[in-house]
């Protein structure tokens, strides 16, 4: 099979495309064959060896895949050949095939092709857990969604919506804001032209926003945290600025608000089951048609260096692809 392989970290240039031995799946294992595998911002973190989460060299990035099972290990009675399937890895994405615990996999929706499941998991699972585990997000409340041009802020947009909030969408440009007012935003905010807090006392006036969503980082964290309302949360999901922030605790203490971490990827191994359940309602959202994925632009594992610096130039809107 082929597959992208990291051998030293470092940016995407040091990347190989090579022709590596078949995968066979062991005891409680399926192997699938790779349909497509999304892009995301920690796939050029790990390549640099800057992330949370640390493979041993060499390996093969790309945390979300989908695909159909070609093999299955001993003991595996829940699924077959064939079935599709999707899964959040953390690496080996960026490959014809991939190993994973059988567990751990994910039922495609008989209406989802494999690009749409591809940049699915990881960006609507880490909204959803913002949103409903993180921040207990109730109908009526206001939601500001900064990045919200990317693929994890465009799903908390819709998510959002799909839970009753009044979304604020902030992002850098005018096409990511029209992604955004597509996906449902009722609120534009460009923080590239206009000052962010200024924006929202317009919008919500001296209340403040109940809960911001925060894949950034750098300075809009603190003058998002300077906006919200008493009791407000703010999820702390990313850092795409590249700069990770510091802020005076008082400014929490004075609004009573929470600063609340949102690690999708722990909360998937930890809480297994209750994350199955928040994928069953997005399922349902995606068959009423509530949320759909924006996959702005589709590659093949040839061209895994310049998906991965459109990311990294944060030019992507929605979800950036690769394709086997």
């Amino acid at each position: 099979m082929r597959a992208v392989i990291c051998s030293k970290f470092g940016p995407p240039e040091n990347l190989t495309l090579e022709h590596v031995v078949d995968l066979k799946p062991k005891n409680g294992q399926v192997r699938i064959a790779i349909e497509a595998c999304g892009v995301n911002f920690p796939d050029t973190l790990i390549i640099e060896n800057k992330y949370q989460f640390k493979p041993e060299l060499p390996f093969s990035p790309g945390g979300e895949v989908a695909g159909r099972i070609d093999a299955l290990g001993e003991g595996v009675t829940d699924f077959k050949i064939g079935d599709p399937v999707m899964a959040m890895t953390l690496s080996g994405g960026f490959s014809e095939q991939i190993i994973v615990d059988s567990k751990a996999l994910l039922r495609r929706p008989s209406s989802m092709d494999g690009k749409t499941a591809a940049g699915f998991t990881m960006t609507y699972g880490t909204s959803m857990h913002a949103l409903k585990q993180r921040a207990n997000l109730k109908r009526g409340e206001t939601l500001l969604v900064l990045g919200a041009g990317g693929g994890v802020g465009l799903a908390a947009v819709e998510i959002g919506v799909a839970m009753g909030a009044t979304v604020i969408a902030a992002a850098s440009s005018s096409k990511k804001l029209t992604a955004a007012k597509n996906a449902g935003a009722t609120h534009l905010i460009n923080y590239q032209k206009n000052n962010l807090r200024d924006m929202l006392k317009k919008i919500v006036g001296k209340d403040g926003v109940d809960v911001i969503y925060d894949p950034i980082g750098g300075n809009l964290f603190e003058a998002a945290l300077r906006s919200t309302s008493w009791r407000g949360r703010i999820l702390v999901v990313g850092f795409a600025s590249g700069n990770i922030p510091k802020v005076a605790t008082n400014l929490a203490l004075l609004k009573g608000c929470a600063i609340v971490g949102v690690f999708w990827g722990a909360f998937r191994l930890r809480e297994t089951l209750l994350d199955n359940e928040n994928f069953k309602q997005l399922f349902a959202w995606y068959d009423e048609g509530k949320i759909r994925p924006l996959i702005s632009k589709s590659y093949s594992l040839e061209d895994a260096k310049e998906a991965l610096r459109s990311i990294m130039n944060r030019e992507a809107i929605g979800k950036i692809i690769l394709t086997t």
